[in-house]
């Protein structure tokens, strides 16, 4: 005989004691009714009846707790609610393996420590929160000469280090950094290679897998499960870099982050804590000026990024540190994931230098690599290029970053010097025909600006111009052909990671200020030379005297701060334009240059 489905039980149980309910209240109402025809004994019929059916009622309980119908259980409440703006793709069960069950406690009982090494980092993991305690890049090093620590150990120690978990209840996020999780290595490993941590304790489970390879890349997944629910918990990147020691260097602090060709780079004063950007990112993370943290998800449509900003204290100079006195600075940090259930994504922590950023790939038509970390600004055009140019010339010519940026700016300068021929004629022939146009100007000096008779004096001028061969822009020209030059040799300097520490001569840093201030000084003095050397006939003598002293003092006081390597290229800059202006003084052109302004300021003294 076939047996039952459990089903079919439950519904048969169900419609016996319904039955024996119906026959209860029947009997019940039965013995309420007096019949006048019953007989004396059945009242105590009814009554052993109604007995038994109570019986058989207590009797089918345990069968209904057994096979009757269960009512929904309620949901247990998550630890945070916030919801993902996009949904995420599931993790496949082969990419991330699960948390471990949440019924069991796994806990280690003392902190340990794990080092993971290649040729470019040393990274030291604790087992405690299972987070990174030291990531030493190799082919670095700090002020001290000392392999460069990327962890800030002094913003770390109050905001958390590298691959903790952020969660919107700071309860949690502490039971999750603080706990003593299980490692499945202890000691050294070198890359290749693999590291778990697994953490449970009550209702919350853990998981966390690192795995690494010979790049800067390392493969995170992670998972939290709280009472077998997963829950949002984001890997991140909390507190600045370990190379950030002055308040400029923390000034410099970025979070940013890449769809496509959509780039947003936020600095400080736009950066709140604990804002949450809804992605699809391709990447995003934090950085300063020469390294970074960028998160690349794997899943991009439902990643999300929350910044973090918080502040420390530090000494005013690194190099002569005094409690007393300190200054207040800003560290930024990223945290970057899925918001609905594990993360798998890479991290990328390392030198924003364009050969390894455009090693890295990201999934991306439009932006293949990562190398949109380093901002050349909105002359990228001309600065990469001009970066590429400098490191073949330092890599094939000159062995030394200031040797390579003094012969590209020669070259530079002797490419422009044809502009500056034709900025000089241009100005001869504007101080030929002044005469003629002031004598013109004065013509029509009674009619105002809104009288129809005042244009006939600009097509006079236009007339004069045209009868000399004089373009009006010709003296500007030249040099708006040459700002953009210079602004991106500014900033091509001011991101190459590669002139970091980089020496030459009495300079150990081309990438830092001069620390003898020679540099800026050779700025100040060349430009005076070259101030009083250039003929300025179109400028009243006194103006011209003014400007003589009062422009080179400006711009030495600005390149007091600036970069060694970009005091190098503005001072041997105006020290080759110092050559040209004598040779170009000594022509026909210059000579006629100069007795117009002697003739001129002759004119001014009577």
């Amino acid at each position: 005989m076939r047996a039952r489905p459990a089903a079919e039980k439950r519904i048969g149980i169900s419609a016996c004691l319904t039955a024996c309910c119906t026959c209860v209240e029947t009997v019940i109402n039965l013995a309420e009714f007096q019949n006048p025809q019953q007989d004396p004994g059945t009242e105590r019929r009814l009554l052993l009846v109604f007995a038994l059916t109570f019986l058989v009622i207590l009797a089918f309980q345990p069968l209904l707790k057994k096979y009757g119908t269960k009512p929904p259980e309620a949901s247990p409440k998550a630890p945070q609610t916030l919801p993902a703006p996009v949904a995420a793709t599931p993790v496949p069960a082969a990419t991330m393996e699960a948390a471990p069950p949440a019924a069991t406690t796994r806990q280690a009982s003392t902190e340990t420590e794990t080092v993971i090494e290649n040729d470019l980092y040393r990274i030291t993991f604790t087992n405690r929160g299972a987070q990174v305690k030291s990531w030493i890049l190799k082919k670095f090093d700090d002020d001290q000469g000392k392999p460069l620590e990327l962890v800030n150990s002094v913003a770390a120690a109050q905001h958390g280090y590298p691959l903790s978990f952020w969660t919107y209840d700071e309860s949690l996020r502490n039971k999750l950094n603080s706990g003593l999780y299980v490692s499945n290595y202890e000691g050294k490993l070198s890359a290749p290679a693999s590291i778990t941590f697994e953490y449970a304790a009550q209702d919350l489970a853990v998981r966390k897998t690192f795995r690494f390879n010979d790049t800067y890349v390392v493969k995170v997944e992670t998972s939290v499960a709280y009472q077998g629910n997963e829950i949002s918990a984001l890997p991140m990147w909390p507190a600045g870099f370990g190379d950030e020691t002055s308040p400029s260097a923390y000034g410099a602090g970025i979070i940013e982050y890449q769809f496509d060709n959509n780039i947003e780079r936020l600095p400080i004063k736009k950066v709140s804590g604990g804002n949450t950007i809804n992605g699809p990112f391709h990447w995003a993370g934090a950085a300063d000026q020469y390294f970074a943290a960028a998160f690349l998800p794997d899943n991009a449509a439902g990643a999300v990024l929350v910044t973090l900003r918080n502040s420390i204290e530090i000494p005013r100079d690194a190099k002569r540190p005094d409690p007393k006195d300190t200054v207040k600075v800003e560290v930024l940090g990223a945290a970057v994931g899925n918001l609905h259930g594990p993360n798998v994504e890479r991290l990328f922590v390392g030198p924003k230098s364009l050969p390894v950023l455009e090693s890295i790939p990201v999934a991306s038509v439009a932006s293949p690599d990562l190398r949109a970390l380093v901002d050349y600004g909105w002359l990228g055009l001309i600065a990469r290029p001009l970066f590429l140019w400098l490191k073949w010339t330092y890599a094939k010519i000159v062995p030394n970053w200031g040797w390579a940026i003094i012969l590209q700016t020669l070259i530079i300068n002797a490419a422009l010097l044809p502009l500056r021929i034709s900025q000089m004629k241009s100005m001869l022939k504007m101080q030929r025909v002044a005469p003629q146009i002031k004598s013109i100007q004065e013509k029509y000096k009674k009619y105002s600006m809104r009288d129809p008779r005042k244009q006939k004096m600009n097509e006079e001028i236009s007339a004069l111009y045209k009868q000399e061969g004089v373009n009006p822009a010709g003296g500007c020209l030249p040099l708006l052909i040459q700002m953009p030059f210079l602004i991106a040799y500014y900033r091509m300097l001011g991101v190459a990671v590669e002139l970091r520490h980089a020496p030459w001569l009495w300079v150990h840093d081309l990438s830092s200020a001069d620390p003898w201030h020679i540099l800026p000084i050779g700025v100040v003095v060349t430009m005076l030379l070259l101030q009083r050397m250039t003929p300025q006939a179109g400028m009243d003598p006194a103006q011209q005297r003014m400007m003589n002293l009062v422009m080179p003092l400006m711009f030495g006081y600005m390149s007091w701060f600036f970069a060694a390597g970009l005091c190098l290229y503005w001072s041997v800059g105006n020290v080759i334009s110092v050559v040209q202006q004598y040779i170009i003084n000594r022509t026909e052109l210059g000579r006629e240059m100069r007795e117009m302004m002697a003739k001129r300021a002759r004119k001014k003294e009577k």
